[in-house]
Formats: structure tokens, C-alpha cells, sequence
């Protein structure tokens, strides 16, 4: 069985970097099956809730007024995001709309901070005052007028956004879906969280690459290496490019962590774009050949797993220091941090 590439002398890896390759796709575990909720994730019985609320207001869906629907936003906030969802359009596309349809100003800002409120806190009753409760109304009658017209014709090289299975033909048609026996709410629901799971995937993309980074910091805390772990846009003096993670520390660096998580291809070629380039940093003005750090990527995600010309690359600009997952508890003593431990 072919070793892993941290394990061989770079020169190997540099003649003939495709066994290698291979090994570091069979050790990639894909996580877009299962996904962490964070603390805005709804649970179906909170958002059908909401649902029902809604419906209860307004008579089964026959009378969608401002007047019959602000009260239950008012009183449990989750039905704004079934309405929402109705709508078909995420935060700033309503807050957008919204201001063509109303004259008020609705900042996206305003709308996106609205809507996590709700999601964290759905059943908790919503007080909004002065500006913040003009925006709502503005927000609730924008909602009601697009709902209550339905899809415009647009022309057959065209789709409206509105021509959907529950609001082409307009408030009849949410009306009838919800008397059916049709689950609109699960309907609704499934179309909250997106392509599907797209919206949620969006909203803790940042917890779903923690994952990795946790293991890392597990990796060099158990070891007891000193590092500085950096923060997202920080700007650290001699990198215009900053790394995940620097050992021992940015006035010194010895070596530079890069933590990658990606499930798309196109995505994982511009971050394995990014690591070479620390790769070229490490190398810049070095007559003697020897880098200035050592340069490590630890990688996880299917994204990874589709090119295999982007994986040598990585190998190269590495000189073979790629982990993933699998591989992390090797990721100390494998590379120059076994230089730096004290346990």
C-alpha cells in the first residue's frame, strides 16, 4: 500500500506525485450528509407553528391582509419566515422588493438581523418600535400585495419568481393548496431550508469548516505547541495572504496551518490556489532554496476529491504536508511541529 505523502521524502512525492494523489482522495470523508444546526437552526414543529398561526389568521389562507397577518408576526414571529418562504425570496431579495412596492426604505441589514432574530428566538413575541416597526408593516404589505396578484404573464424565454405551484394564480391558489391534503407547510419548510438544506448550508458554513479547525487546535494542544490562531480578514505583517494557523507564533513563523473545507470543485481550486501561494511566500527570497516555513494544508470535503491535476499541485506547493481528517493525528509528527512540542 502506497504510504501517505508527509511519510516519504519530498523528492518521491515530486517524481511521481500520482500514487500520492490517490492515497489523499481515499482518505477524504465527505460532510455534506450531515451538517451541525447552529443556533439559528428550526425545527419542522416550531416552523409549522408559525404555519398554522398563519393560517388560522387568515381564515385558511383566503384573506393574506397586513391587518390579519402583522399581529401573528407580532405575536409568534416564526410565521414571518413561513410568509418568507411563501414569498419564495431570501431577506434582502424582500427587503429589495419592499421598497419598490412601498416607498419605505428597508435596509438589507435591517431584514437579514430581523430574520436571525426570529430564527433563534421564533416563539419568543417580537416588540419592534418607531423605524423598525414602519419597516415590518412595509415588509408584511409588500408580502401580501406580491402574494395576493400572483405571477404576471413575462413572456415565454421568461419565469417570474412568483410562478409557483402554491402562488402562480395568487392568494386562490395558497388558499386551495392549504385545504388539500397536500403537507403545504412541509412544503414550505423544505423550501426554508433550500436546494435543499442550501439556505442552512449557507447560514453555518462557518461552523461546518470549525470542525476541522477544532481538530487542529485538538492536534497542537494535546502536543503542547504554541500557536496563533488567526481571524477571519485579520491582516498579520509579513503575510499579505494570512494563514490559519502560525507556529510558534506570527513574529516568528516556522510553520503555517492552512484548514480547507470545501464540498465543491470550483471552490477547492481557488483554495488550493491560496495555499500555493503561501507556498511561494515561504519561498521568496530564499537563495538558499530552503523555505523560509514549512507550508501544511489539512483538507476535507468532496471538493477535494475531483481533480486530481489540483491535488498535485497541492502535493507541490506542500512538498507532500497534506492531512485530512483521516490523517490528523499524524499531522504532528509528520512535519516541523514535532520540533515544537513539550508533551
Amino acid at each position: 500500500m502506497t504510504r501517505f505523502p508527509f511519510e516519504v521524502p519530498f523528492p518521491e512525492v515530486q517524481a511521481n506525485p500520482d500514487p500520492y494523489v490517490s492515497v489523499i482522495f481515499s482518505s477524504l470523508e465527505s460532510e455534506f450528509l450531515v451538517l451541525p444546526k447552529g443556533p439559528g437552526f428550526v425545527e419542522y414543529p416550531v416552523f409549522e407553528r408559525g404555519y398554522e398561526a398563519l393560517k388560522q389568521a387568515t381564515s385558511e389562507f383566503g384573506n393574506l391582509s397586513p391587518e390579519r397577518i402583522i399581529p401573528v408576526v407580532l405575536s409568534v414571529p416564526i410565521s414571518m419566515v413561513v410568509l418568507r418562504c411563501m414569498l419564495g425570496f431570501t431577506p434582502p431579495e424582500w427587503a429589495f422588493v419592499t421598497a419598490q412596492r412601498t416607498g419605505t426604505e428597508v435596509p438589507q441589514g435591517f431584514v437579514r438581523t430581523l430574520d436571525r432574530k426570529v430564527r433563534v428566538a421564533p416563539l419568543a413575541p417580537l416588540r419592534v418600535q418607531g423605524i423598525s416597526r414602519v419597516r415590518l408593516n412595509a415588509l408584511i404589505a409588500a408580502g401580501c400585495q406580491l402574494l395576493a396578484e400572483g405571477a404576471p404573464e413575462v413572456g415565454p424565454a421568461l419565469i417570474h419568481r412568483l410562478d409557483k405551484a402554491d402562488t402562480k394564480s395568487g392568494q386562490q391558489g395558497i388558499r386551495t393548496l392549504g385545504q388539500m391534503g397536500a403537507p403545504y407547510a412541509m412544503l414550505l419548510y423544505e423550501r426554508f431550508l433550500g436546494r435543499p438544506f442550501a439556505s442552512h448550508r449557507d447560514s453555518i458554513s462557518e461552523l461546518v469548516g470549525d470542525n476541522l479547525e477544532i481538530a487542529i487546535e485538538d492536534a497542537l494542544t494535546k502536543a503542547g505547541i504554541s500557536y496563533r490562531k488567526t481571524k477571519r480578514a485579520e491582516r498579520v505583517e509579513g503575510f499579505d495572504q494570512t494563514p490559519d494557523f502560525i507556529v510558534p507564533s506570527e513574529f516568528n513563523p516556522q510553520v503555517v496551518i492552512e484548514a480547507k473545507v470545501t464540498e465543491d470543485d470550483g471552490t477547492a481550486r481557488d483554495k488550493i490556489t491560496r495555499i500555493q501561494h503561501l507556498g511561494e511566500l515561504s519561498m521568496a527570497g530564499q537563495p538558499s532554496g530552503r523555505p523560509k516555513y514549512e507550508v501544511v494544508a489539512c483538507i476535507a470535503g468532496r471538493g477535494f476529491g475531483i481533480r486530481r491535476e489540483d491535488i498535485k499541485k497541492l502535493l507541490l506547493a506542500t512538498h507532500g504536508k497534506v492531512f485530512t481528517l483521516k490523517t490528523l493525528s499524524q499531522l504532528v509528527e509528520n512535519t516541523r511541529l514535532k520540533d515544537f512540542r513539550t508533551k
